[in-house]
């Protein structure tokens, strides 16, 4: 098993990255993403598919295999749980939903950071795959291993839109990325409003600037490369580009109901 980790490297280095979602448990799935070489990591949906353990061993192995990072995408009210079991199978970050205050988001932190001295974490020696079958393991090792796994917020509640300032200046915050419908319901409104739209597109501006001024790296989904320049023009760097259901429903709504057109 490597103990690099790709979306580290690339923040890191000031660079950009390029992503994609996934929702399959089946390793082929992602060496078909894999495949084309062009994404950096795959970030893999637990809050909203099924997962079991041992399928993120399995797609922690497929992203080493070929180079790419990975991300776990987990729900609120299990994230400890989910977060550790995650990192100590080879996941190299999570992106963390539904958090509402500073000190929710201080909490996710501490519950992925190592148990030592150097950290102050929550994280305990979990003796598991990242050792790469060693015989003998390295505590300090392990501890810096996790330490250096990415933390992605998604800033998708109305309280942490209101309060992103002070979210961004917390020390372990990599990343964040706007959640439109999410945030909408908060507010008690429909993503699809055209009355809101304009509010929305300018909460989340307000969100990637705050984020920038404060060297934290904002991320976006976006479901075509035209969908690019906008952000772009915004100093976003880091792209998610598509869903595999999203995917999935499109083509087959698309092309079936264009056949069933043509026949009947």
């Amino acid at each position: 098993m490597t103990t690099g980790n790709r979306l580290r490297d690339i923040l890191n280095e000031n660079g950009k990255s390029l992503a994609t979602r996934i929702s399959s448990r089946w390793g082929m799935t992602t060496e078909l993403a894999a495949a084309c070489g062009c994404y950096d990591y795959v970030e893999y949906l637990l809050e909203y598919a099924p997962f079991q353990v041992e399928d993120l061993e399995n797609l922690a192995r497929t992203c080493e295999l070929h180079g790419m990072g990975s991300i776990a995408k987990v729900d609120f009210q299990n994230r400890g749980w989910w977060s550790q079991k995650a990192l100590a199978a080879g996941i190299q970050g999570i992106l963390f939903t539904d958090c509402k205050s500073p000190a929710e988001v201080e909490e996710c932190i501490a519950l992925t950071m190592p148990d030592s001295p150097a950290y102050g974490g929550r994280f305990g020696f979990s003796n598991y795959r990242w050792i790469g079958a060693k015989p003998v393991t390295s505590q300090t090792d392990y501890a810096a291993v996790m330490a250096n796994s990415v933390r992605i917020f998604m800033i998708e509640k109305k309280d942490a839109v209101d309060r992103i300032e002070e979210i961004c200046c917390i020390p372990g915050v990599d990343m964040i990325q706007f959640g439109p419908a999410d945030y909408s319901m908060s507010c008690g409104r429909d993503v699809s409003d055209p009355a809101w739209t304009e509010h929305r597109k300018e909460a989340e501006r307000h969100c990637i600037r705050t984020a920038l001024s404060h060297g934290v790296q904002p991320r976006c989904e976006i479901e075509s490369p035209a969908d690019a320049k906008y952000y772009a023009d915004l100093g976003v760097k880091h792209f998610c580009l598509g869903d595999e259901m999203k995917i999935l429903r499109g083509w087959w709504r698309e092309n079936g109901q264009a056949l069933r057109n043509s026949l009947f």
